[in-house]
């Protein structure tokens, strides 16, 4: 399941998925003249860090989103190989050094297949490090949201759906990249917090995109609204932490 986001909108709110990041490249050895892929680039923002990490190196950028792709491509310059893609049936002419991903893989139902792809795309001793949601995240969060959403006049577009998220723990998460033929596998949750600074505009672009597909538009800004009020200020984020090798 896949849908369009507003980039611009998340360019400008994607702080906390910057700050983390950064953390997470940290754990990816590189000299910086490596080939690299961004397995979901969104508007690019997170991509400019890893370009700061490759100097002399170059990143193939992949997103599912029309305006991610344009947005990152407009941003990222000739250094950065940028286009649309499906991480599911991802395809490249060469393999690659290295996989980087933040925030991407707990929007993709096929956990299997991506891994499958995500090894294919990478050379022999290649290395994957990435983060994403992870079992229990914003579970507070999506309580609220499912409860605004039984309510009129909201039930009727919202009430019992369960939504495009594949949350998952790290038990199986391993599981899935040693079955796909990796190596060095290791796999771990970490609870992040984030109280975002504009909470009305990081939860419709990030964290409500899809319920507002479901919705006429006149519906949308007011029930963005009701579920900031019932959700609080602090978003109870957890975030699976992957790294592995391709032998």
């Amino acid at each position: 399941m896949s849908r369009d986001w507003d980039a611009a909108t998340y360019d400008r709110v994607s702080e906390p998925q910057v700050e983390w990041a950064a953390e997470v490249l940290g754990r990816l050895p590189l000299r910086g003249d490596e080939t690299v892929l961004d397995a979901g680039c969104g508007s690019g923002r997170v991509t400019r860090l890893l370009l700061e990490r490759l100097p002399a190196g170059h990143v193939i950028a992949v997103d599912s989103a029309p305006s991610m792709v344009e947005h990152a491509r407009a941003t990222l310059g000739d250094r950065a190989t940028v286009f649309r893609a499906n991480l599911t049936e991802l395809e490249l002419e060469q393999p690659v050094d290295a996989v980087f991903s933040n925030a991407v893989f707990h929007w993709i139902a096929e956990h299997q297949r991506l891994f499958e792809r995500l090894f294919a795309a990478l050379r022999p001793g290649g290395r994957l490090v990435a983060q994403c949601g992870g079992a229990g995240n914003v579970e507070r969060f999506h309580r609220a949201a499912d409860a605004v959403g039984s309510e009129s006049p909201y039930a009727a577009y919202l009430a019992g759906w369960t939504g495009p998220w594949n949350f998952a723990g790290p038990d199986e998460t391993a599981a899935r990249l040693r079955h796909a033929g990796f190596v060095d596998v290791e796999a771990w949750l970490e609870p992040r917090p984030v109280a975002p600074p504009d909470p009305s505009g990081y939860l419709g672009s990030v964290c409500l995109g899809y319920h507002l597909e479901r919705l006429p538009e006149e519906l949308r800004a007011c029930y963005v609204e009701a579920v900031r009020e019932r959700c609080g200020r602090e978003l109870d984020y957890v975030r699976l932490n992957i790294t592995a090798r391709r032998p």
